[in-house]
């Protein structure tokens, strides 16, 4: 239902509303709210905070309908006005136009006219709301969504290939915060909350810097995914420059000793990329899995605290581009043959 705010300081013309809108008003079509000045008005929509459109009449006492327009911009850049004004008044109509009104209609009104003018205010209203929500809408899901998830949602594909797959090449990091366990026991939840967002908060930068992007938040953890162009070495490019930025972070000292660091991991390879998850339930996750996935979370697993560690073959290509040293041999979970394991330095 449209409401109607009228502003008229002719005293019939609220019955003549009411009269010639009966129907509507009975189907919950129109609701109509009155005023006799632009003073009066400010004072209604004060009280009548949903009108859509204001139907406004220009010559009134106290408070003219020229004014008015002027402060309803002010008011509420959503909310539309309907000019009534006197056949070939031509300089108020310009005016009123330019400060913002909607539309006019003119004197002896055609109640006929008046509907469709309305009716046509009241679409151009819900639409800019409609407009509004949406950017809203799409700012809050920004948060939550990978810029590469939303690009994807908007492709003319996305509905045909929920559940389809592809197999990329890239590069995917583990960040771990180092004994944030100890926070998470002695540390009321908001503070938890909030300090690890903070940490979050400077990991993702450096991510983003080198082009990479978050998989997503595992815990106190971060899976970050880098491709294109020379990827695995964008992502220990960002892998150390998050090392560096969280070990310049300051320690706490009040309920518990915490030295804020990170152990990471990073693999390269072949990965299948896709949504998992069930469309029938309507809950997927748009994210990359397979054995390059795998290994680097179980890299990070045995990286110690303040370490960057890769595999051989990730050793092989970037060894002349970055300071590495052989840590040593390590099985790591359901892996047949040890894996040769560096740290990268710088």
């Amino acid at each position: 239902m449209a409401k109607i705010l009228v502003v008229d300081d002719e005293a019939d013309l609220e019955a003549l509303i009411k009269q010639k809108f009966r129907q509507k008003i009975r189907e919950h079509h129109y609701e109509f709210v009155f005023a006799s000045n632009g003073r009066h008005a400010l004072e209604q929509l004060a009280v009548h905070g949903d009108v859509d459109v204001v139907l406004s009449d220009i010559n009134m006492p106290e408070m003219d309908g020229l004014t008015l327009l002027t402060r309803l911009a002010e008011e509420n850049v959503l909310l539309k006005s309907v000019i009534v004004s006197a056949y070939g008044d031509m300089e108020n109509i310009r005016t009123a136009m330019n400060r913002g009104a909607f539309d006019f209609i003119t004197k002896p009104v055609n109640f006929e006219d008046l509907d469709l003018t309305m009716e046509k205010t009241i679409r151009h209203v819900q639409q800019s709301r409609e407009t509004i929500k949406a950017i809203k809408e799409n700012n809050i899901l920004r948060m939550y969504v990978d810029e590469n998830v939303l690009k994807f949602m908007a492709s003319r594909e996305f509905e045909s290939s929920l559940m389809a797959n592809d197999t990329i090449v890239g590069t995917v990091a583990f960040i771990d915060i180092c004994s944030f366990t100890t926070i998470s026991e002695n540390e009321p939840p908001d503070t938890v909350v909030k300090l690890l967002n903070n940490y979050f908060e400077v990991m993702v930068k450096e991510i983003i810097e080198q082009g990479g992007y978050v998989d997503k938040f595992i815990g106190d953890a971060i899976m970050a995914v880098f491709r294109g162009d020379f990827h695995l070495d964008r992502a220990i490019d960002a892998c150390l420059a998050v090392r560096n930025q969280i070990e310049k972070l300051p320690s706490l000292h009040d309920h518990v000793d915490f030295t804020p660091r990170v152990s990471i991991g990073i693999n390269s390879g072949e990965m299948i990329s896709g949504n998992i998850g069930s469309s029938s339930l309507r809950r997927l996750d748009y994210t990359v899995i397979g054995d390059t996935v795998n290994t680097a979370q179980r890299l990070q697993s045995v990286a110690s605290p303040g370490k960057i560690v890769i595999n051989q073959a990730a050793y092989d290509i970037v060894k002349e581009s970055f300071n590495c040293q052989k840590v040593g041999e390590f099985m790591l979970k359901n892996k047949s043959i040890p894996a040769v394991i560096d740290e990268v330095l710088d």
